[in-house]
């Protein structure tokens, strides 16, 4: 498929930089998410990642890099929330997302049943479209190749971030590996791709100051806290 040449082609050992606020956090409004996602091109970001149609099309106006689109949505039936139903991905799919992130676990999903009965409709339905699974397990990402994803992540593994799960899912699939999900120095990031990712996503470490903020706080020793103002 002539896109996905083109699009894994403009991916490859990059950083794709995930722009996402969530309801409760103060930058969460499309507007920040397009200066977030153009401050990231500055950067050198050569893809971005984004939740929801609105951010999507705020970061369209203001970059002009390939968008790995998602949909966070909680059903009260479901664990499952990245783009969990068709519904999210024909949304992702009318705002002209390069590719498509869905939870690729083998949690029950809101329909009642299991990615192996939804995914074969889906990619039916969307045959030109690009898919990444987002992973928690190299059994995961082995299921997820064979239903012809087009790509494999480590978006959904625990925390911390292994760079060797990277060379785990990729004996396990025959699509690229995409390494994401609790990434937080260039170290990790390098680890990934020595471990053969095809490119990697970071997202807190670098666009939510909130969370951020709240590492460094937690790193500061007790007895420092007693100590009055420096």
């Amino acid at each position: 498929m002539a896109i996905q040449s083109k699009l894994f082609a403009a991916l490859k050992h990059g950083l794709v930089v995930s722009c996402q606020a969530l309801p409760h956090e103060p930058l969460h409004d499309p507007s920040i998410m397009g200066k977030m996602a153009y401050a990231a091109m500055l950067g050198g970001a050569v893809g971005i990642r984004a939740n929801s149609v609105a951010d999507i099309a705020a970061i369209r106006k203001t970059v002009d890099l390939p968008i790995i689109g998602i949909i966070k949505a909680d059903y009260p039936n479901s664990d499952v929330f990245i783009t969990p139903t068709e519904a999210e991905v024909a949304a992702l799919v009318a705002a002209g997302v390069d590719m498509i992130a869905m939870d690729a676990t083998s949690n029950r999903r809101p329909s009642g049943k299991y990615l192996n009965d939804d995914f074969p409709r889906i990619r039916e339905h969307y045959p030109d479209a690009l898919f990444m699974a987002d992973c928690a397990t190299v059994g995961d990402a082995r299921n997820a190749s064979a239903l012809g994803f087009d790509c494999v992540a480590t978006t959904l593994v625990p925390a911390p971030f292994d760079p060797l799960l990277v060379k785990q899912f990729g004996a396990a699939s025959s699509v690229p590996v995409i390494a994401e999900g609790g990434i937080w120095t260039p170290e990790q990031m390098v680890g990934a791709f020595d471990n053969g990712a095809h490119c990697v996503v970071v997202g807190t470490a670098i666009t939510r100051p909130m969370e951020i903020t709240k590492r460094f706080v937690a790193a500061i020793p007790g007895d420092r806290n007693s100590q009055g103002d420096c």
